[in-house]
């Protein structure tokens, strides 16, 4: 529990530092491009319509997901991946990159990772309005539903922070952990029910394997959200499945930070 304290009081004491450097990272992401911060929007859009095109038109031949266009029920799970693509990647990389801060100004390490993930969610979040109001120019306006948008935003922050917590610690030690960790980035994609229905699973091992996988059930709540209109109460099961995965992750965030945290210096 030291450790948790520990972790807890440096990001309050830390806190205005977070927020300034979470606005550097955004700047630094982007600076030296061309489109600047347009490529936040630009990329993510050439993104969506390779695949739209690709299945939406050339596989299914534009029919639609559950009475909604597939293009909107594409977008509902493609946004959110986008900020969990970016923690798989940066995030694990996040010591790495700012390894500066721990070896000249002793900062601490337990909040690199979260100034990151403050900076991909920002924009993330910016992709989530500009989504929302393409379901409304579809003609689907905001309803109830939508209010717990901002519960699987505050939950994906959670896991994915203490994901990048423990994964860039581990990277910071070994860039071998780096390099495998980027080598399974776009399995997690094509096996976690983005670009297909993860509901519609009939093989009950595939499914329950499914269940715990923090991807899937992310995607899985958007959707939700925005087209199944389900609550996240109405599926006890895969909420007690995500807390379970939470817990363990945190778990083994605390033991990396307990073993290497003072080695981290010396290495980098």
């Amino acid at each position: 529990m030291s450790d948790v304290v520990k972790i807890l009081k440096e990001h309050i004491e830390y806190r205005q530092q977070l927020i300034k450097l979470a606005k550097a990272d955004i700047v630094k992401t982007y600076r030296g491009s061309a489109l600047g911060w347009k490529w936040a929007i630009v990329k993510p859009a050439v993104t969506i319509f390779v695949f739209w095109f690709a299945i939406g038109i050339g596989l299914r031949g534009g029919s639609d997901v559950n009475g909604y266009p597939f293009f909107l029920w594409l977008i509902a799970g493609m946004i959110p991946w986008f900020y969990m693509n970016d923690m798989l990647t940066s995030g694990t990389n996040s010591i790495r990159k700012y390894k500066h801060l721990v070896n000249k100004m002793k900062f601490p390490v337990a909040t690199i990772p979260t100034f990151v993930s403050m900076s991909k969610l920002t924009i993330n979040i910016a992709l989530i309005i500009i989504m929302l109001v393409i379901f409304g120019f579809f003609g689907y306006m905001p309803d109830i539903y939508y209010i717990q948008i901002l519960f699987f935003i505050a939950i994906s922050f959670v896991f994915w922070t203490i994901w990048a917590l423990f994964s860039s610690l581990l990277a910071a030690i070994s860039k071998d952990f780096g390099n495998l960790v980027k080598s399974f980035v776009q399995a997690i994609f094509w096996l976690s029910g983005i670009l297909w229905d993860a509901d519609k699973i009939e093989i009950e091992w595939i499914k329950q394997v499914l269940n715990f996988n923090p991807v899937t059930y992310i995607v899985n709540g958007f959707r939700d959200s925005l087209i199944n209109k389900v609550w996240f109460w109405e599926k006890p099961d895969t909420l007690l499945y995500f807390g379970i995965v939470l817990a363990i992750m945190a778990v083994l965030a605390l033991i990396a930070y307990k073993k290497v945290r003072k080695e981290i210096p010396d290495v980098l």
